[in-house]
């Protein structure tokens, strides 16, 4: 079944704290001394295939409150 929404990936980076952007990428399984390094960078300078994952990913904004 293809994915229909996509994820405001930049968006959410953009207006998102620390722990919410750790609890998007968790939920992609990016292991966790990765998420930590990943945090505190800009959302373009995260790996294009992390992105597209995020983005293609199916995850709702509710699901990282």
């Amino acid at each position: 079944m293809p994915k229909i929404g996509t994820f405001d990936g930049a968006g959410f980076w953009k207006n998102a704290y620390a722990h919410q952007r750790g609890k998007l990428l968790k939920k992609v399984n990016v292991p966790e001394d990765q998420i930590i390094q990943m945090v505190n960078k800009k959302y373009m300078e995260l790996p294009a295939a992390l992105r597209y994952e995020i983005e293609t990913s199916g995850i709702d904004k509710k699901d990282l409150q």
